[in-house]
């Protein structure tokens, strides 16, 4: 994929917040500290359009960023453990199902896991809901690079048999060493159906 263009378009929490732009939409869920923003930054060839953080949670909005005129990639807020108020913690399940359940542009998501760590009950609640709404899922397994290949291996088949899925299911990154780069936008660009202009 050639990136001519990324910008950040707008934040919002409520349905009225959300940009009118008509174009079809990609987002990105996954646990806190998983590497969300990093791996949307590496995707788009841009250091930090996305902010990162090594603090949990930062990603309190769903964040709206145009690429190439043409589609629009959508960065949840994260799920589970974050050093925030739990207040604030409440508010984005609802954020995050009102989302995903109405926004009639969304192609599909980006499930993002730290393949250091066992998928847990979050990860499996999340994937059930989206088969209910039947919202197509892309699998990716990020931090690949922190692991050697033997462990690698040892994890995905571990995950597959978590998550009762095939292990060529799942997409190994690493934003360090571009693995799976070109796996990723592959599964991006079938949701976005192949589409010539994109």
């Amino acid at each position: 994929m050639i990136i001519k263009s990324s910008e950040f378009i707008t934040s919002a929490v409520k349905p009225s917040q959300y940009p009118d732009t008509g174009l079809p939409e990609i987002a990105f869920a996954g646990r806190s500290n998983v590497g969300k923003s990093s791996l949307i930054n590496g995707l788009i060839n841009r250091k930090r359009l996305v902010k990162t953080s090594s603090t949990p949670g930062r990603t309190q909005l769903v964040n709206f960023f145009m690429i190439n005129s043409a589609f629009v990639f959508v960065d949840l807020p994260g799920f589970g453990y974050a050093k925030v108020p739990i207040s604030v913690r409440k508010t984005w399940g609802p954020m995050i199902e009102t989302y995903l359940s109405t926004r009639e542009t969304l192609q599909g998501v980006v499930l993002i896991m730290d393949l250091r760590r066992t998928p847990r009950l979050e990860e499996l609640n999340f994937i059930d809901w989206l088969n209910h709404y039947d919202i197509p899922v892309i699998l990716v397994l990020t931090k690949a690079d922190k692991l050697s290949k033997t462990k690698q291996i040892k994890q995905v088949i571990a995950i597959s048999k978590t998550l009762s899925i095939d292990k060529n299911s799942l997409i190994l990154f690493s934003t360090k060493t571009r693995l799976g780069k070109e796996k990723v936008w592959d599964g991006i660009k079938n949701l976005l159906n192949a589409d010539p202009k994109i």
